[in-house]
């Protein structure tokens, strides 16, 4: 069975679920507005130019999570879910899926954004297999720390590789959906890269590699 990989924000969403959970807290006077505000947007400036310390940005975007109960985080994911993400879930994004659902094939979603935020949308996508970041847990809460490789870049790769030994499976005839040139790494390791309305990098990379270019957008 071969296996269909879909990257997340800005390819099944019509925005970044990573930030957009920053902004929510943001609005929901969770953390310090200003300062948080302009952080969030200075990383998420960082990743679109490739020059994201992964680490760095852990550290800030996972540190909210250890500050609250889970009863709060929870309650709070809830609603950044219909408030945040329903209104962004591509409609061609679904069909896509549904398309490799029909094939047969193995679908997966490999994303940089953590699994506290991504695991809903996941579900609600309907797609079974998720490689996200992981957030570290204690067993009664959050520590705001990262546990494992960051599904990031070359670390997508590395997640995956260490997900097909463990489930004895293989890049035979896979596909990858991705709008990032941070995700040329693993792109290239499928058999079917597919650049999704990607951004001006990863276009320029496509186009001179002829992979196929689609869009999502309506």
């Amino acid at each position: 069975m071969s296996l269909c990989i879909f990257d997340l924000d800005n390819t099944l969403l019509d925005g970044d679920s990573d930030y957009l959970w920053g902004q929510f807290l943001v609005e929901k006077g969770i953390v310090d507005g200003q300062d948080y505000e302009q952080k969030n947007q200075q990383f998420y400036r960082q990743y679109q130019q490739g020059n994201l310390d992964i680490f760095e940005f852990l550290s800030f975007s996972l540190k909210p999570l250890s500050d609250h109960s889970l009863e709060d985080l929870y309650r709070w994911r809830e609603q950044f879910m219909q408030e945040k993400i329903s209104p962004i879930i591509l409609e061609k994004g679904r069909a896509l899926i549904e398309q490799h659902h029909q094939a047969g094939q193995t679908l997966m979603i490999i994303t940089a954004t953590n699994r506290f935020v991504t695991e809903l949308i996941a579900a609600e996508l309907g797609i079974p297999h998720l490689l996200a970041t992981e957030p570290e847990f204690s067993g009664v809460g959050y520590t705001g720390e990262v546990q494992g490789i960051p599904c990031f870049q070359e670390g997508k790769v590395k997640r995956l590789e260490q997900w097909l030994t463990e489930n004895q499976q293989n890049l035979q005839d896979s596909w990858f959906y991705s709008d990032s040139h941070n995700d040329i790494p693993l792109l290239k390791a499928v058999t079917h890269p597919i650049a999704v309305d990607p951004d001006a990098d990863l276009r320029a990379y496509a186009q001179q590699q002829q992979w196929n270019i689609i869009s999502l957008r309506a």
